[in-house]
């Protein structure tokens, strides 16, 4: 199966030349990257976002395959939906998906289901591939979308993929474990001054490591965080695999950009290791 670029031209330039310069532009001159297990990433248009994503990538030294786990927009599809297999198109370049590792989390996890149709027109996941496809050429992808799910359901999907982590680690010896992304943007089309109050929260219980006091933070302060699920299931999974801390590397709101700070989004760009 090839999937086409759905959002080319609207979330980011469907020119591979300037698309390439964009994100060389977005991921600056860091420092060199450090392993981590999982990080935190936008998914706006990369003309609002791209500055925060690229700065989260550039600290993080990318494996050869990538759990991308973001929230389904449109609501078509199953509520756990995996692309089992296939390439992922974006301008000048091609991903791969992880057939393997796809399979193994469909035989482990009865509630992912295979399928694409959720995948076709979503945008959350695949603003993510022209940073990963620059910093890691062969790059290979789980992708997932989840749709609203009882928080324990995040919990279990989080602790299954730690353990598929690990098992895959222990029979490939040497092979560096597969990178969690959570793709997610923070609240949305508030005032600048209250998305910032709102999404310190969100930010402290993520650098926390604590799933339950982002839970808190998301109700008892009303922040619409559409990646709330994916960022659950990272987080659960990033602790049983040991992660130690969480590390703000960039902030901002579209305010930033367009100078416009009635009705922005926050964006938020966090390592786990």
């Amino acid at each position: 199966m090839i999937r086409q670029p759905a959002v080319a031209g609207q979330f980011y330039s469907a020119s591979p030349d300037t698309l390439a310069a964009d994100v060389t532009r977005y991921l600056g001159a860091a420092a060199p990257p450090q392993p981590a297990i999982a990080l935190v990433s936008p998914h706006a248009g990369l003309m609002y976002s791209g500055h925060v994503a690229g700065a989260v990538y550039a600290e993080v030294s990318i494996t050869s395959t990538v759990i991308l786990i973001g929230p389904n927009h449109s609501g078509i599809g199953p509520p756990l939906s995996l692309y089992p297999n296939g390439t992922w198109m974006i301008p000048g370049g091609a991903v791969q998906v992880d057939h393997d590792l796809a399979s193994a989390i469909l035989a482990e996890f009865p509630r992912a289901e295979a399928d694409t149709s959720a995948h076709l027109r979503e945008h959350c996941l695949e603003v993510q591939l022209p940073f990963l496809h620059r910093l890691c050429p062969d790059l290979h992808i789980v992708p997932i979308v989840l749709g609203h799910m009882p928080e324990t359901v995040y919990e279990e999907f989080g602790l299954c993929l730690a353990r598929i982590i690990r098992d895959r680690a222990n029979r490939q010896t040497g092979e560096a474990w597969p990178l969690l992304v959570a793709s997610t943007d923070l609240t949305h089309y508030e005032p600048d001054s209250i998305v910032r109050a709102k999404d310190h929260h969100a930010i402290d219980a993520v650098q926390r490591l604590d799933p339950a006091g982002l839970s808190t933070a998301v109700r008892q302060h009303r922040i619409t965080m559409c990646g709330f699920g994916a960022t659950l299931t990272v987080l659960h999974a990033a602790r049983a695999l040991g992660a130690r801390r969480g590390s703000l590397v960039r902030y901002a709101t579209s305010g930033d950009i367009t100078g416009e700070h009635d009705q922005v989004v926050g964006y938020a760009g966090l390592t786990i290791a």
